[in-house]
């Protein structure tokens, strides 16, 4: 008894088109779940952290509006400038109390401009 099998079939070549696809994922995915660089970190105590309060006082307000210092209106680029009037040391409490109506970005640009003219003893206010 013979059997018969027919005609052979020729081999399929494997596609690698799926392969690709998903090492393309895992591309896209670890480069979307990677962290390329911190933005800039600024510290800061949050209110009550800090020792008590010494010499005049620095109470920096951010409005919508923009930046008031023991309640008087300033620019940012004076802002500094009379800080460093206020403070002894760079060390010295800087309070930044943001308005209801300020943005998050508005709140760390101000403690940017300040940490990056030196003052370390930043303190958010509620």
């Amino acid at each position: 008894m013979t059997l018969a099998f027919g005609t052979p079939r020729a081999k399929k070549r494997l596609s690698l088109a799926p392969m690709i696809d998903v090492v393309f994922l895992l591309l896209v995915f670890f480069m979307l779940a990677s962290q390329f660089g911190r933005d800039r970190v600024v510290p800061l105590a949050m209110d009550g952290a800090g020792s008590a309060n010494q010499g005049p006082p620095r109470l920096v307000q951010v409005t919508a509006e923009g930046l008031r210092l023991n309640g008087v209106p300033v620019e940012e680029e004076a802002l500094t400038e009379r800080l460093t009037a206020l403070t002894h040391k760079k060390s010295d409490a800087i309070i930044l109390q943001p308005d209801t109506k300020a943005s998050l970005q508005q709140l760390m640009d101000a403690a940017g401009l300040l940490s990056g003219a030196g003052f370390t003893g930043l303190v958010v206010m509620e």
